[in-house]
């Protein structure tokens, strides 16, 4: 009697962490994350959405988001006036600058307006800037 309830024990204590991982895992796969009744998303497990290396950002990213940031909390004036000297410092982000401008002609008018945003326009990096301006208004 006693080697049963060994050998049911032994068994109990493999099979039962299984069933309560698997359950657990079960239960987190239906909860609606969002709040939202009307769709609900499911969270499942998928070898594709393992941990994933981030890619290293480029130094013309980083100088266009550091730029964009400065257009939004000062105005765009200043955001080409240091493009323009990132450009001087660092002259491999020549090739980059036209669509940097451009981005902060964008940029520009979605925050300052059309009319407003054309007055900041210089020849920084040809007329990129006001080619950003033109082509979001």
């Amino acid at each position: 009697m006693t080697h049963t309830a060994r050998r049911i024990g032994r068994t109990l204590a493999l099979v039962l962490p299984v069933v309560l991982v698997l359950s657990g895992t079960l239960a987190v796969t239906s909860v609606p994350w969002a709040g939202n009744s009307s769709q609900t998303q499911m969270l499942t497990a998928s070898s594709e959405n393992v941990s994933v290396r981030a890619k290293p950002r480029t130094p013309q990213d980083i100088l266009r988001d550091k730029l964009l940031a400065e257009l939004q909390e000062k105005d765009p004036g200043v955001a080409l006036t240091h493009l323009q000297r990132a450009v001087e410092e660092r002259p491999s982000l020549a090739k980059h600058c036209m669509s940097i401008a451009r981005a902060l002609g964008r940029a520009a008018v979605q925050h300052y307006g059309p009319v407003r945003a054309q007055t900041y326009s210089r020849p920084v990096c040809d007329t990129s800037f006001a080619s950003g301006v033109a082509h979001e208004s």
